[in-house]
């Protein structure tokens, strides 16, 4: 079976791990690339970050969070299934400084799941990794064992205090700069808004910053131009140029309108895929009773 789905396990609400029979893009994956996948035939297709790979059993990992109606059909998916179709390894590698530097990854949501291959690259490499990880309760947050296997510091930052440092992101990143802490590299993984204001936070100070973006992808190939953003005034394709850029040369707010372009026919695409299932749901219930 291609693609064979080999374990899968639930991490937080609506948030999957799978991983996935897929030798190939084991060996040639590096951190920072990412996948673009089909659950189904009619199905649309949708990039997701490779979170892991294990050369030795050939299989990668990806998570997905359940957003919309595809998310919801890949989530639905157990170990023995398969997913359709399979691409990558998509987008550039993350260029990895070598030895002796001081690197702070900023993951929230399930930008974690970003954060894992890059602090496990940056470690492997030689240089000191702080991770800060954020969600909004603890309930939400992800691979937090995972991440702190390869750094040297994790500090966990919960919205609501339940768990970590009470407060964001930034305000844990500004503390280490206050700190006096030298930073050499700094990137950020997740929620758009977060991305941005990560970056507020490093520029004042030099720090170079790299925002892994997070557009919409369609073919992956740079063909279809949906992935474009606007990088220090100049129009880039993340699937084939990215997805990591100069944060501090980043349009976010441009990238966040894009985003939201599509929001009322996903909506209505979820909504006609529930209504479906529950009339399915309701004839399977009216010809068990008739077989009764």
């Amino acid at each position: 079976m291609v693609n064979k789905i080999v374990a899968a396990r639930l991490l937080a609400e609506k948030t999957m791990l799978f991983e996935i029979e897929a030798e190939h893009i084991a060996q040639r994956g590096r951190a920072g690339q990412f996948v673009i996948l089909r659950v189904s035939e009619p199905g649309e297709r949708i990039p997701l970050t490779i979170a892991h790979r294990d050369v030795a059993k050939g299989t990668i990992t990806i998570v997905a969070q359940e957003v919309g109606k595809t998310t919801r059909d890949l989530n639905a998916l157990k170990a023995g299934d398969a997913i359709l179709d399979l691409a990558g390894p998509l987008g550039r590698a993350t260029a990895i400084p070598e030895g002796g530097k001081t690197v702070v990854c900023v993951g929230g949501g399930i930008g974690n799941a970003v954060v894992w291959p890059m602090a496990t690259a940056m470690k492997e490499a030689g240089n000191r990794v702080i991770a800060i990880l954020g969600a909004r309760t603890k309930d939400l947050l992800i691979l937090e064992d995972e991440v702190r296997a390869v750094s040297d510091q994790v500090i966990v930052t919960t919205d609501d205090g339940s768990y970590g440092r009470k407060g964001l992101v930034t305000e844990a990143l500004q503390g280490l700069i206050d700190e006096g802490l030298k930073i050499d590299e700094c990137i950020t993984i997740g929620p758009v808004i977060m991305m941005k204001f990560v970056c507020k936070t490093t520029q004042p100070h030099g720090i170079r910053t790299l925002a892994s973006l997070n557009p919409i992808m369609v073919d992956g190939t740079g063909m279809c131009g949906a992935c474009r953003v606007t990088v220090g005034g100049e129009t880039r394709f993340a699937c084939v140029e990215g997805p990591e850029f100069d944060g501090h040369l980043t349009d976010f707010d441009e990238l966040m309108k894009r985003l939201a372009y599509y929001k009322p026919e996903e909506a209505r695409s979820l909504e006609r895929a529930e209504h479906a299932c529950r009339l399915q749901q309701a004839a399977d219930q009216l010809l068990a009773e008739r077989d009764r």
